[in-house]
């Protein structure tokens, strides 16, 4: 077991993009495929100063049954899969070291949720999305920036699920995309629902609210 490392998954999701129920599929679908599991999670900050953390890590269980001690948190370079539902949160992540050119898949959204350091500022006080952006490019093995958002308002759902969608595409996980589906009807959360009724709750102002 020594030559054998975890898979290892770093989750940044806002308050309300169901970054809990996303981390309890990935854990879920792993346990389906009998792999040793473990996540852990770290809260955000109120006042948008920063997101709720999920670190999962899995991996193969041994034949000589010697259970694995996995990590508590994160560690700078040593993550295989970073998802995050907002640019400014992957570029969090390349700041703080955690998405490397040898090993890290990232997943961002690439749509703004403005964060209070920039609504507060006198000026203009907005971070250049395009650096951003470029910045996880290169730090990156493989980068799948996307407006994910928009792509799950179109759908009638939510971000979480879209990102699994991303998850299970990007090969980075040692889980086949069927069992992450069967995870989410296993889980019995909005497995099934009226995509317009949903679509008209997301639309500006449908409740005097975004």
């Amino acid at each position: 077991m020594n030559d054998v490392r975890p898979t290892t998954v770093l989750i940044a999701a806002l308050g309300g993009e169901g970054g809990g129920v996303l981390a309890d599929w990935v854990v879920n679908a792993a346990r389906a495929e009998d792999l040793w599991v473990q996540a852990t999670s770290i809260p955000g900050v109120a006042q948008r100063t920063g997101a709720t953390t999920y670190y999962i890590e899995m991996m193969p269980k041994s034949g000589d049954g010697r259970r694995p001690v996995f990590a508590l948190t994160a560690s700078p370079g040593n993550i295989d899969l970073m998802v995050a539902s907002e640019l400014l949160e992957a570029g969090r992540a390349v700041e703080n070291g955690y998405i490397t050119p040898d090993r890290t898949t990232l997943i961002a959204s690439t749509h703004r949720f403005y964060a209070m350091a920039e609504k507060t500022a006198t000026t203009d006080g907005r971070y250049d999305a395009d650096r951003i952006e470029a910045a996880a490019a290169e730090m990156a093995k493989q980068a799948i920036l996307r407006d994910l958002k928009a792509k799950a308002e179109d759908a009638g759902s939510i971000i979480n699920a879209v990102l699994l969608g991303a998850m299970a595409g990007s090969g980075a996980l040692p889980v086949p995309a069927d069992t992450l589906r069967q995870a989410i009807v296993d889980g019995g959360i909005a497995v099934e629902f009226e995509p317009e009724r949903v679509r008209g709750r997301l639309r500006p102002g449908a409740d005097g609210r975004r």
